[in-house]
């Protein structure tokens, strides 16, 4: 086997694999009052699912003006309180 291929083929899995655990390891900043936020995309908003009326946290992962992807956490209560009185 040539080895230019066993090499090229080699370093693109180890750049892929940085790349892909970069991504992973993107934790959301905590959102604060006042915070700027400029969102121009919405690309999902995730919250942990649970029966109980409580605050939770919850984050959404935005681009923004200058075509970032970030990701914000927030706090807020249960989609459970809306149901229980």
């Amino acid at each position: 086997m040539n080895p230019h291929r066993v090499c090229l083929f080699g370093c693109t899995l180890v750049l892929t694999t940085l790349a892909a655990t970069a991504q992973a390891e993107t934790k959301p900043v905590p959102y604060h009052y006042g915070m700027p936020m400029d969102i121009q995309k919405v690309i999902s908003m995730t919250e942990p699912q649970t029966r109980e009326c409580k605050v939770i946290e919850a984050q959404i992962k935005f681009v923004d003006k200058a075509g970032d992807v970030q990701q914000v956490s927030y706090k807020k209560l249960s989609e459970a309180c809306l149901f229980q009185n």
